[in-house]
């Protein structure tokens, strides 16, 4: 058995909760360990505040997308803005952040929560992609491993 979901939410900072809630909700029902499911909805936070705060004037929504499937969940956050800098992703892993740094924080978290991170733009239309996956660890009650 596997979960999947997609939302399509206003670019507003009250979508940031909304998606983090029913991430929490969904892993819970699932039976995920607590402490995988809070990295996730964490990391999930900071890809839609990117979303919310970057995607440009003429963006009024951004859509979420979670699966989860087995032992792993994979989350991907779209935008259609004006999408990341060609050389972002390299640079985000290449070079430490300055300690006073205004900007990046929340790549660099999603980065230490996430088992697996890519950053892109989408092709044709535009707009910045966020995808991460983490292996998931199951509460020992979980209906939804026990099926898997």
């Amino acid at each position: 058995m596997s979960i999947w979901w997609s939302l399509h939410l206003r670019r507003e900072a009250a979508s940031v909760p909304l998606a983090r809630r029913l991430l929490l909700g969904t892993m819970e029902t699932a039976g995920v360990d607590p402490d995988t499911s809070y990295d996730l909805s964490l990391a999930l936070g900071e890809a839609c505040a990117n979303a919310v705060e970057h995607a440009g004037e003429g963006s009024a929504e951004f859509r979420v997308t979670a699966y989860l499937d087995g032992e792993k969940c994979r989350i991907e956050v779209a935008d259609s803005g004006p999408g990341f800098p060609q050389e972002t992703a390299r640079v985000i892993a290449r070079n430490p952040l300055p300690v006073d740094a205004e900007s990046g924080r929340g790549l660099r978290l999603i980065e230490e929560l996430a088992d697996h991170v890519h950053f892109g733009n989408r092709s044709g239309r535009g707009g910045a992609v966020i995808s991460f996956d983490k292996i998931v660890k199951w509460r020992a009650d979980a209906p939804l491993a026990l099926t898997t």
